[in-house]
């Protein structure tokens, strides 16, 4: 489970938000995320707000969707956008759910707010917990994009990740998620886990490009404290992850994803087409507003950014006596809003115009060859292939 939630001011009882955010709602494009806690088992490197059957203490999945109608019900009342342009039902373990359950969500955030005639629907999903037939029911319900955790295709690297799924498992349902109609599928991987080794990650790269995906998210490897992987590598059971493998398995990711047809654009995403792009995260990432549904999602709108309370059964206490499940608030200021549109643009292929920019910082990342010439030359701070890999610094010098 994740750490407690940070403090702030507090969040109305009503979810009201401040007049300004309110009447600007969606002006930039708006996004619904909805949060499901419910993992079958937990990866011993995850830290995110999930919990297995045993750590719920009885409450159960049953009834989940209509805790969050509740949740809609509140947020109606407090902004009414124009459009919803995406929704992403992230985790957690959305389709342990079933699948008319995700779709009474779609329902209701349709009813709520109204979603766009061409809107982008998400989900998330593990790989054992879909069937062809389950996938035909998501698209029946009008989920267009599936996000499928594969990780690896490696057996002892999935065991060291505690991931419940066969090696072969994630490529056979992203083309059973093709079959059944989705427009968009994606496969996730992570690089640099203990025992990983170059020709591994190379196969993963492989079942990727031969599964048929047409987007791919890669990460490195973060250890977080709290977690089974960080306990297992203080003990010394497995070495800590290195740098300089992780710089490796990204170029080796930029390669051959780029030679199966494959184009970045964000670090750490690649299409194969501009319309493969995921929409939802492109919305987060140029500074759209989003309301987060379930226990723990966090909601951005007009500069004020609000988040639930954790646990599930908190949560649904808050909206069965008709109050909002906000924990607490914070209202970003200009400055606040600037830097953080800064650290999010710097990581597209889009990048980001100079002009306000730290002016030093930029022809520092310039001279040593992190940024596109071409680009800096016309008043745009594009990072190169090198420049990707020390993205975090570039952000620092140019905030």
């Amino acid at each position: 489970m994740a750490g407690a939630l940070p403090d702030g001011d507090p969040v109305p009882t009503d979810g009201s938000l401040p007049s300004g955010a309110a009447a600007n709602a969606g002006k930039n494009g708006f996004a619904v995320y909805v949060h499901v806690p419910f993992c079958a088992s937990r990866c011993g490197y995850c830290d995110f707000n999930t919990y297995t059957a045993s750590e719920l203490g009885g409450v159960g999945r049953e009834g989940y969707a209509d805790t969050v109608l509740r949740e809609l019900e509140i947020a109606k009342q407090a902004i009414n956008p124009k459009k919803v342009d995406t929704v992403f039902v992230g985790g957690g373990t959305p389709t342990l759910l079933s699948a008319d359950d995700l779709g009474r969500i779609l329902d209701g955030i349709d009813k709520t707010w109204g979603l766009d005639e061409k809107a982008e629907i998400t989900t998330e999903a593990n790989p054992e917990s879909v069937t062809p037939e389950y996938l035909r029911r998501l698209r029946a319900n009008g989920f267009t994009r599936i996000s499928l955790g594969m990780q690896s295709s490696s057996p002892h690297v999935l065991k060291i990740l505690d991931r419940q799924h066969t090696a072969g498992r994630a490529p056979q349902a992203a083309r059973e998620a093709r079959e059944a109609g989705f427009e968009h599928v994606n496969l996730d991987l992570i690089y640099g886990t203990p025992g990983e080794t170059a020709d591994d990650f190379a196969a993963s790269l492989r079942a990727v490009v031969e599964a048929g995906a047409d987007h791919v998210s890669a990460y490195a490897l973060i250890v977080e404290d709290g977690t089974r992987m960080a306990a297992r590598m203080r003990r010394g059971e497995l070495p800590y992850p290195e740098d300089d493998v992780a710089a490796d398995r990204y170029l080796a990711a930029e390669q051959a994803l780029t030679e199966a047809g494959f184009a970045w654009y964000e670090v750490s995403n690649w299409a194969t087409s501009e319309a493969a792009r995921c929409r939802h995260n492109l919305l987060y990432w140029t500074g759209a507003d989003w309301w987060g549904l379930g226990p723990g999602a966090h909601s951005h709108v007009g500069g004020v950014r609000w988040w639930n309370v954790k646990h599930p059964t908190t949560y649904a206490k808050r909206l069965a006596d008709g109050v909002s499940p906000g924990h607490a608030r914070e209202i970003l200021d200009d400055e606040d809003r600037r830097v953080e549109d800064i650290m999010l643009r710097v990581r597209l292929s889009d990048g980001i115009p100079l002009a306000g920019l730290d002016e030093r910082g930029a022809k520092q990342a310039l001279d040593d060859g992190l940024l596109v010439p071409e680009a800096y030359a016309k008043g745009q701070l594009i990072l190169n292939l090198p420049g990707r890999l020390l993205a975090d610094a570039v952000i620092r010098d140019v905030v």
